[in-house]
């Protein structure tokens, strides 16, 4: 059958786009579009907990009601050290997240992802993809930082950030990275995408072409036809 001659038919036939089935992508697929958010987003949500009241690490002015509570705040991230899979941050001393892990808070970093324009448009948020990475803090020494190019990498990401690096005269700061414990993947609905915990292994060892050539929902630019269902002709 001629494809024009069927897309009439495909057309007045709306149930179609809503039965044929969706290949739910496999760990190690899930694990590379998660690879490919830490490499392009650069926004986080840092997941900490607030120590409780009679730790040494008290602040004078936190409400006692908060002990044990969860507190999540944007924070900058760069994926600088792309063959390890640890983010990298800039950690403000002052910074409450920060303070929760000096005074023995676990730690989660969580990122969605955001298409690209146009694509933002039409694709709805609960159907894209988000994860959560959980693990521990590590600072970095300098030697570290010169040899992998740390600041000029973060700096690509987050431009205003040079004004509170290391050597600032507003804040305390110093280099650290979040080393990946556990991953969870939530890829969207679930009749198409994995949701459920990636290994650590298979986040680690996931290959730079594979980043690469792993496409996220909203990149992939097809033509005219690109929207429609794949059936046979």
């Amino acid at each position: 059958m001629h494809l024009f001659s069927f897309l009439p038919l495909l057309l007045a036939t709306p149930a179609l786009t809503t039965t044929l089935p969706h290949r739910i992508p496999t760990v190690r697929e899930s694990a590379a579009m998660a690879r490919r958010m830490l490499r392009l987003e650069k926004l986080g949500t840092l997941s900490t907990v607030f120590p409780t009241n009679d730790t040494p690490h008290k602040e004078a002015s936190r409400p006692d009601s908060v002990a044990g509570t969860p507190l999540g705040l944007m924070e900058y991230f760069g994926d600088c050290e792309p063959s390890t899979g640890n983010p990298t941050l800039l950690a403000i001393t002052i910074a409450s997240s920060f303070r929760n892990v000096e005074a023995g808070s676990n730690i989660t970093l969580s990122m969605r992802w955001h298409p690209p324009h146009p694509a933002d448009k039409r694709l709805s948020p609960a159907s894209l993809p988000r994860f959560a990475l959980v693990g521990t803090i590590e600072d970095m020494d300098a030697a570290e930082v010169r040899a992998q190019g740390i600041r000029s990498c973060f700096a690509t990401y987050h431009p205003d950030s040079v004004v509170w690096m290391p050597g600032n005269h507003i804040h305390e700061s110093r280099w650290v990275r979040l080393v990946v414990k556990e991953v969870y993947w939530f890829g969207g609905f679930g009749d198409r995408a994995y949701i459920g915990w990636i290994p650590l292994d298979v986040w680690q060892n996931i290959t730079e072409k594979e980043i690469k050539e792993t496409k996220l929902p909203g990149e992939k630019t097809g033509g005219f036809f690109s929207w429609l269902p794949s059936v046979e002709l």
